[in-house]
């Protein structure tokens, strides 16, 4: 990669999944995960899981020319972010 100023956005693809939120959008920049719960539930269960994706955002991201790095970048915190969930 050059030597240029990363932008903010930079391995935020994905939202952060160790602090998901019930019944609102969970937001990445490109990547919106939602957690419904049932009202009123005091369970930790969910009725629905679903993921958006904004097709228009990532196509600007591909564009980007820290695309790679930051593709990378997003992948590994979802990683680690997966490993200390499961702990």
């Amino acid at each position: 990669m050059q030597n240029e100023k990363q932008k903010g956005c930079h391995g935020n693809m994905f939202p952060d999944s160790l602090h998901l939120k019930d019944n609102i959008p969970n937001v990445g920049k490109v990547f919106t995960v939602w957690m419904k719960k049932p009202e009123g539930s005091v369970l930790p269960v969910h009725s629905d899981r679903s993921i958006e994706i904004n097709n228009d955002q990532w196509e600007a991201c591909q564009l980007c020319v820290q695309f790679e790095s930051c593709y990378k970048l997003s992948i590994a915190k979802l990683a680690l972010e997966s490993a200390v969930a499961s702990q």
